[in-house]
């Protein structure tokens, strides 16, 4: 078993003492980077470089290589589990993922096969194993899936939706629906995320990316309940270190101290939420990871270094000397100059110092 040279971002999220506060990036691999652009030229599409082992490790690296990140992070999709359950996932040119099959009826649902990630979804786990040799113990590996709510609209929509209007028609109309197909996605997450364990992931995150579109009754109902079932199903320990999970709610702020019933090391925050508010409404009792505007990146220097240190300052207002991992409030944009998250990275690692000294 190689040794974990930093392991300050697991520390962090198991609230254990830390030299300086660790960071990574969402979608740290990805169109901002022209090493990435140009992989993905090489492999062909998106679908394709996602399958491909070997270039799917490359693009996972690409972000380690420029910055001093204390995290890599499996480089696929959230779409995986939708399509190896048979709906067909493709990209249209600027218009983003859809499938040619969509879920809308009990008999949609009824069909839909037990997921065996090990096999329907191999290429996955070739990655994750991949990587983490690649990675030599440099840094932690994350993997991740989509939550059951979040997998569920994409599935309903058949795409991305502004208004998902026929996933919130069966939630209201034929919710027993939506909660058989939510029941079915949660066994699937599950048996995806232990599968990644299995393979070499060192910490999961669950991507609700769209669950602050949900009311705040329905969001425990349909969301957060599910991400708990998948919590509890987790294997939390592997090769004598616990694997810590990441729960993150995009627009979810205002229920942090209902999200704790779901029982994860972690919480993600975008930024709308004030982290040092954050820090006091949960007392110690969980790890924070967030939250600078991804937009931030499109400023100077100066800008991007002012609000780093106002972020760290909120993050450690109250005392806390752990318990906190850096992060963007959402994914990083394709039209980030790559020079400027160095400067989020450094400034991170630098100006926190002073704090956990």
């Amino acid at each position: 078993m190689t040794t974990l040279k930093n392991d300050r971002f697991l520390r962090a999220l198991l609230r254990e003492p830390v030299d300086t506060t660790p960071i990574w990036m969402m979608r740290q691999a990805g169109r901002y980077l022209p090493e990435y652009k140009a992989t993905r030229a090489q492999a062909g599409d998106f679908l394709s470089l996602c399958k491909n082992t070997e270039l799917a490790c490359e693009v996972t690296l690409q972000p380690l290589r420029r910055y001093e990140l204390d995290a890599a992070i499996l480089f696929s999709d959230i779409l995986t589990i939708p399509d190896a359950l048979g709906l067909g996932l493709y990209f249209e040119t600027g218009e983003g993922p859809k499938f040619k099959n969509t879920i809308r009826t009990e008999a949609d649902i009824a069909k839909l096969p037990k997921l065996n990630s090990r096999t329907d979804l191999d290429y996955v786990m070739n990655a994750v194993s991949a990587i983490r040799s690649a990675l030599s113990g440099q840094v932690p590996l994350i993997g991740f899936s989509g939550s059951p709510w979040t997998l569920a609209t994409y599935m309903i929509e058949g795409g991305s939706s502004k208004d998902y209007r026929f996933t919130k028609e069966m939630l209201y109309k034929s919710p027993e629906l939506l909660h058989a197909l939510l029941d079915h996605l949660a066994d699937s997450v599950i048996d995806y995320l232990n599968a990644q364990i299995e393979a070499g992931a060192q910490a999961v995150q669950i991507f609700d990316s769209w669950g602050g579109a949900l009311a705040h009754r329905q969001y425990v109902e349909f969301s957060l309940n599910y991400m708990k079932k998948i919590v509890g199903g987790l294997v939390r320990e592997k090769d004598g270190r616990r694997i810590p999970v990441i729960l993150f709610t995009k627009g979810g702020g205002q229920w942090l101290e209902t999200m704790l019933d779901a029982n994860a090391d972690a919480y993600g925050l975008d930024w709308t939420t004030p982290l040092d508010q954050a820090r006091a409404r949960v007392q110690g009792r969980v790890a924070l990871q967030g939250n600078l505007d991804p937009a931030t990146l499109y400023g100077s220097a100066k800008t991007i270094e002012n609000a780093v240190k106002q972020m760290l300052d909120d993050a450690y207002r109250h005392g806390e000397k752990t318990g906190y991992v850096a992060n963007l409030g959402h994914g990083i944009t394709q039209w980030v100059n790559p020079d400027m998250p160095k400067i989020f990275v450094d400034t991170v690692h630098e100006y926190s110092a002073k704090y956990l000294g």
